[in-house]
């Protein structure tokens, strides 16, 4: 099997390919390295893989490019996780995240459209549930309002890979990622940028009173999703939540944190953020039944962890 994969040196992305490539499946890597955080990480999170997969430096923006790179190698699957990330910079650009998230998943889905590519794994995102009140969230739910641009390009995406599946008979799964953490994370995201701080005796930004709850998913287990959807054979178009199932508050969560490395955190209190939902809860029963997903790494184990990855690699970055 050949899996293309957007975003293949981020994050999710480059645990994704080595993955995919245990498993003695090719991999192409489509990635512009932009400067939303530091390029050269991006560039080291392939240093294990850059001889064994085909890494392609363009932008999803570029139809033209990403047409040219999907017809020339026919993929078996495209496992598109490109996008611009992060709720706070959509309400700043949100321009950019309509141009990136929406137009991009278009141009990689007209892309699979002309090349017959015949599965099309895309992610999507715990905030496009928005302030249901509701919990655990389920696929099945009504939504009826995202609350920031970074949401509302998401749920559109989903959106647009539906008709697709509909109009042309691609297999389209739109993986809902909820709060994803483990070695590699972005350095702006909460539990890596307060490690950081808690360890340098910095202080750190506590958005509210601490009582907002997150359902915090180890990258292990969100790979054992991605995995499961190469091979599944369900309804040709389909959506899943990936979340531990549990929830954590920040308040909780900054403890955790404390704890692993043995340090106190200084922290600065500030109102809560536009855009922020109160909670994030995954039913994962829909994916436990269809994809055998069975998560793992709960938060009291995650974080240390983490925290040790941290230690021995991620503070140099």
């Amino acid at each position: 099997m050949q899996v293309l994969i957007t975003g293949g040196a981020g994050f999710i992305g480059s645990h994704t390919a080595e993955q995919i490539l245990s498993k003695g499946h090719s991999v192409i890597i489509l990635d512009d390295f932009n400067d939303f955080y530091s390029p050269a990480i991006k560039r080291d999170n392939l240093r294990s893989i850059s001889g064994a997969a085909r890494i392609e430096e363009v932008d999803i923006r570029n139809a033209e490019r990403v047409r040219q790179i999907v017809c020339e190698s026919k993929p078996d699957a495209i496992v598109h996780l490109a996008a611009r990330a992060g709720v706070r910079p959509s309400i700043l650009q949100p321009e950019l995240y309509i141009d990136t998230n929406i137009k991009g998943t278009f141009n990689l889905l007209e892309a699979a459209r002309i090349a017959k590519v015949p599965r099309f794994i895309s992610a999507s995102s715990s905030s496009v549930y928005g302030t249901l009140k509701t919990a655990p969230f389920r696929e099945d739910m009504c939504l009826t309002q995202t609350i920031s641009p970074y949401a509302a390009t998401k749920l559109a995406s989903e959106q647009l890979c539906s008709n697709y599946s509909h109009l042309y008979g691609i297999r389209c799964i739109s993986l809902r990622f909820f709060t994803v953490y483990g070695p590699r994370q972005r350095p702006d995201l909460a539990i890596h940028s307060f490690t950081r701080a808690i360890n340098e005796g910095k202080t750190i930004k506590q958005f509210g009173d601490g009582s907002t709850r997150r359902d915090y998913t180890y990258i292990d287990d969100i790979l054992q999703g991605i995995l499961a959807c190469l091979d599944y054979d369900g309804p040709i178009c389909d959506v899943f939540n990936l979340g531990e199932s549990q929830t954590t508050t920040l308040s909780e969560l900054i403890s955790s944190i404390e704890s692993a490395l043995g340090k106190k955190a200084a922290i600065e209190k500030l109102p809560e953020q536009p855009g922020d939902v109160p909670l994030t809860y995954a039913d994962i029963s829909k994916a436990r039944a269809l994809l055998n997903y069975s998560p793992k790494t709960q938060i009291a184990e995650g974080i240390p962890k983490f925290v040790d990855w941290f230690l021995q690699s991620g503070k140099q970055r």
